[in-house]
């Protein structure tokens, strides 16, 4: 064989090239398979995370047993009550319980238990039954189920019975029969309602469901129920409505043609009263009669039109054409109905229109009451602007008024929810709630010379709300947070003080968010408490002094663990000022890797009007639904919000585009250092209605440090949304800051991915701020995602297919993933 070799000789530069033309050849013969190896693995990762969102919430269905005590009392005197409590997979035990031993014990079964109950309390027995479900009178609808429960039909008669479910529409569902001198028992819930028919339908028997008696007998002595009369309570209702009669129902007072009339309920006479009365200054509503009869109260208001917008219902069913609504829908610095309190005299019968110096520019007049004695009457003067609250009195003869109670702030009074007065007539003196030491508590307030008495709580900690007050113990029963200085602020807890605020009583305790009941007569306490970390503990306490008086119930979570699923961390951080506590939750993916990289994922609502971390035990499936996409979920509570010190609250007067984010910043920033795995280069925020305003002000404000934002139902311009909101928080009149902190205005500065969700009905936030969004982002030539949902109201990122748009919307954007 011959061999001939061929050599050309080639420049240095040809050369090269060649080889780079050789190597752009076979990658062009290459990166395809590449292309579509990383595309279809992507499809993966983003079916994998999506089949995850879309099953978390039937992984999360586990049970949780021991974590509900619904206590039925035998003796109160005596301490003695029993609970049928679930314990494991259709498992349940029945637990009695003795307060005076400080005993629980536990049975097997519901005849166990009674059968030690007849050798401990024959008393009892012998008047109670405990092991008959006593049948109804009268065929019943089933009510919202209670607890798992069992019921045992016992057919001591001589026909074959079919029992059957009545369910809340009253309609009957055949469920089996039972034979004569036979009993069958089957599954259900305390409350479902069950009737028993022979063979020819007629209905002989019916009972409802009951935890604590689950054996119900059918004999010869079984009364027959009549058929449910639902209209009872509606004529009832109606026979029932007020007439305006005086106490001593020798007067009536009609409204005729926006006018007074009053009538003489033996004669018959009539005494036209006033006669100045239009439809825009009309007499109406209530008539507050004096304890004496002789003076009435009504008021006189001068009405304006309610500014009204427009609905447009693009897809009504059973038409092709959209449809239009008009609603009622009073914006910030609109005109107000205004109300004045006349005065009028059964004897001389001239009304007095009480002179309005304390009370020129009402957003309300209510809570309106007679004092005992008759010789005054008092109302609740809320201004608007929400800069002064006042309670006003008024003098029965001279219709003089004066300021019983002036409550002023140089920012907001939280009328809406920091508000209780409680009239002593009886001492003359009234309760009343206010922030004026720079944290929400109670005083005791002399309703003749307005003065303090005294505080009745004091303190670097809030009450939250009133429970009970007794007027002759002297004391009051509150719900109070930040008690504990080794507690997260936000932790309910009851506590029970004296009018002069000597001995606070502890009710409660145990580190968590407290629920109670009361026992009826009110000598025993069922306390439950939980965290996000921590399953319920239900305790029983002596209702008296809050003693522990045994341990009822601790919750066993476990089933749930057992999917993946972990508590949501507790996570405390400074905030902007570097001083104030910062508290939220972390919430990780079932699949949790640590040695992974996770985006963040922000869920917001900044409200003044609460605060909105969760602080009792849930499985938070919202949120856990969106960390199972890959994500890592926080939530905060920054300052703007409520339930703090006063100073804290403040921080969101005219200001509603702060939404704490200098303090929800740090905190992420502080979280992130202790757990690497959060990025902090792709962060992502989601919120709707006032969170969905917040959500776009993050990449507004914040777009250096949020990556991707989705609004819902977003209320973008304060001056747009409803009145009453707005006002408490941003003020009145309307002035430059409602621009300012306008989305609208400031919507060329956003940075970042944007997706905007509306829902085309929603009467809560007028649709027509987002589509202002809309306007501002295409005249700033800004990309963003826009998902109008017809037929839908507020909150459209509720609806299944929003979700999954959102959601998507974030995979895409955080994760790089898409399909």
């Amino acid at each position: 064989m011959i061999c001939i070799e061929i050599r050309f000789a080639i420049s240095p530069c040809l050369r090269q090239g060649l080889l780079f033309y050789a190597l752009i050849c076979s990658l062009s013969l290459y990166l395809p398979a590449v292309d579509a190896k990383q595309s279809q693995a992507e499809e993966s990762q983003y079916d994998a995370a999506f089949e995850r969102w879309e099953s978390i919430g039937s992984r999360l269905k586990e049970p949780i047993f021991r974590d509900h005590v619904k206590a039925k009392w035998i003796d109160e005197a005596k301490g003695q009550f029993f609970y049928r409590i679930e314990t494991g997979e259709d498992e349940t035990r029945f637990v009695f319980v003795d307060a005076q031993s400080r005993s629980r014990t536990e049975f097997e079964n519901f005849e166990q238990m009674t059968q030690a109950i007849r050798s401990e309390l024959p008393e009892f027995a012998a008047t109670q039954k405990l092991d008959s479900l006593t049948p109804n009178t009268r065929i019943r609808r089933s009510q919202n189920g209670g607890d798992r429960t069992d019921i045992r039909f016992q057919n001591d008669t001589d026909r074959t019975l079919i029992y059957k479910w009545i369910n809340s529409e009253g309609r009957f569902v055949d469920y089996g029969k039972v034979d004569p001198q036979k009993s069958v028992s089957i599954s259900t819930f305390e409350g479902h309602a069950w009737a028993l028919q022979n063979e020819a339908g007629e209905t002989i028997a019916a009972f409802v469901a009951d935890v604590s008696q689950p054996l119900a007998i059918i004999n010869s002595d079984t009364p027959i129920p009549m058929q449910e009369n639902r209209s009872r309570g509606r004529r009832a209702n109606r026979a029932s409505s007020p007439r305006h009669r005086s106490p001593n129902a020798l007067w009536r007072v009609n409204y005729e043609d926006n006018n007074m009339v009053l009538v003489d309920e033996n004669s018959g006479e009539r005494t036209i009263l006033t006669t100045d009365g239009t439809t825009d200054c009309v007499y109406s509503g209530n008539v507050w009669w004096s304890p004496n009869s002789k003076h009435f109260v009504v008021m006189k208001t001068e009405r304006v039109e309610t500014r009204k917008i427009p609905i447009v219902e693009s897809s009504p069913d059973g038409s092709i054409h959209s449809k239009l609504m008009m609603v009622d829908y009073a914006k910030p610095g609109d005109p107000r109905d205004h109300p004045r309190p006349v005065l009028f005299d059964v004897e001389n019968r001239t009304p007095k229109l009480i002179e309005d110096s304390l009370f020129p520019n009402p957003f309300s007049i209510d809570n309106l009451r007679w004092h005992q004695d008759g010789t005054s009457f008092s109302f609740v003067y809320n201004q608007r602007g929400h800069q002064a609250l006042r309670v006003i009195a008024v003098d029965a003869e001279t219709a003089i008024p004066r300021a019983m109670i002036d409550e002023q702030s140089n920012t907001f009074v939280c009328y809406s929810h920091k508000q209780f007065l409680r009239r002593l007539d009886k001492t003359n003196e009234a309760i009343w709630m206010s922030e004026r030491s720079g944290w929400n508590h109670l005083y005791l307030v002399d309703q003749k010379t307005g003065q303090t008495i005294n505080a009745i709580t004091s303190g670097n900690w809030v009450v939250r709300s009133v429970e009970r007050v007794e007027e002759e113990k002297r004391q009051i029963w509150l719900v109070v947070s930040g008690i504990d200085p080794d507690q997260d602020p936000y932790y309910r807890h009851l506590v029970r003080v004296n009018f002069d605020g000597t001995d606070v009583v502890r009710l409660t305790s145990g580190d968590g968010d407290h629920s109670w009941e009361f026992t009826s007569g009110n000598r025993y306490l069922i306390d439950t408490y939980s965290r996000v970390d921590l399953p319920p503990v239900t305790t029983l306490r002596d209702a008296d002094t809050g003693k522990e008086i045994c341990q009822l119930e601790t919750a066993d979570a476990s089933k749930v663990l057992q999917t993946g699923w972990q508590y949501p961390e507790r996570f405390v951080a400074k905030g902007r000022d570097g001083e104030t506590d910062i508290y939220g939750i972390i919430i990780r993916p079932t699949n949790f890797d640590p040695s992974k990289r996770y985006p963040v994922m922000e869920s917001i609502y900044a409200g003044p009007q609460a605060a909105f971390v969760p602080k009792s035990f849930g499985r938070q499936t919202g949120m856990q639904k969106m960390a199972e996409l890959g994500f890592i979920i926080v939530k905060i509570d920054g300052m703007g919000t409520s339930y703090r010190s006063k100073a804290f609250h403040d921080v969101c007067w005219q200001n509603l585009g702060d939404s704490g984010f200098p303090d929800r910043i740090a905190w992420i920033q502080a979280a992130a250092k202790e757990y690497p795995e959060m990025d902090l280069s792709r962060i992502g925020i989601w919120g709707g209605s006032a969170g969905g305003q917040s959500a776009l002000r993050a990449l507004i404000d914040h777009g250096d440090f949020y990556r991707a934002a989705a609004a819902d139902c977003g209320c973008h311009d304060n001056r747009v949304d409803k009145m009453w909101w707005n006002e408490q928080w941003m003020g009145y009149p309307v002035g430059p800051h409602y621009e300012q902190e306008s989305n609208v205005t400031q919507v060329h500065k956003m940075q970042g991915d944007l997706m905007l969700i509306g829902g085309e009905l929603d009467t809560n936030v007028d649709p027509a701020s987002t589509m202002q969004v809309v306007n501002g982002l295409v005249k700033a030539n800004k990309d963003f995602e826009f998902l109008l949902m017809p037929g839908v109201g507020h909150g459209a990122a509720g609806h299944p297919y929003a979700q999954r748009r959102q959601a998507d919307f974030f995979v895409r954007k955080l994760l790089g993933l898409a399909r």
